[in-house]
């Protein structure tokens, strides 16, 4: 019988592999400057959360090997009710946000 043993191993610096996205969503409808949001209680939303807004643009002359695409950071919601487990409604605090746009609450 052959038995083996595995010990957990991880590098000393794992924190550091952590990523630093608490939770990312995307705007699904704008209304004036009321954005929803999917992301919702089950994602750890909490009213009074800022996000980030970021869009996928086009590179307009893409390297062969590089993405064909970019994040542009555009501004800043801040969640003002939680419509349920999916969904929150925010604000537009800074900059612009747009239905598709991401958005993300970075680790602190």
């Amino acid at each position: 019988m052959v038995m083996a043993s595995f010990a957990s191993v991880a590098p000393a610096n794992a924190e550091s592999l952590q990523h630093s996205v608490f939770m990312r969503g995307q705007i699904v409808d704008m209304r004036d400057d009321i954005a929803t949001v999917c992301i919702g209680s089950a994602d750890g939303a909490r009213i009074g959360q800022v996000l980030d807004v970021a869009r996928v643009v086009p590179v307009t002359i893409p390297a062969k090997s590089g993405p064909a695409f970019r994040r542009k950071d555009v501004g800043h919601v801040r969640i003002d009710s939680i419509v349920d487990t999916h969904f929150a409604r925010a604000t537009v605090i800074g900059g612009e946000a747009k239905v598709h746009d991401i958005v993300e609450l970075r680790r602190e």
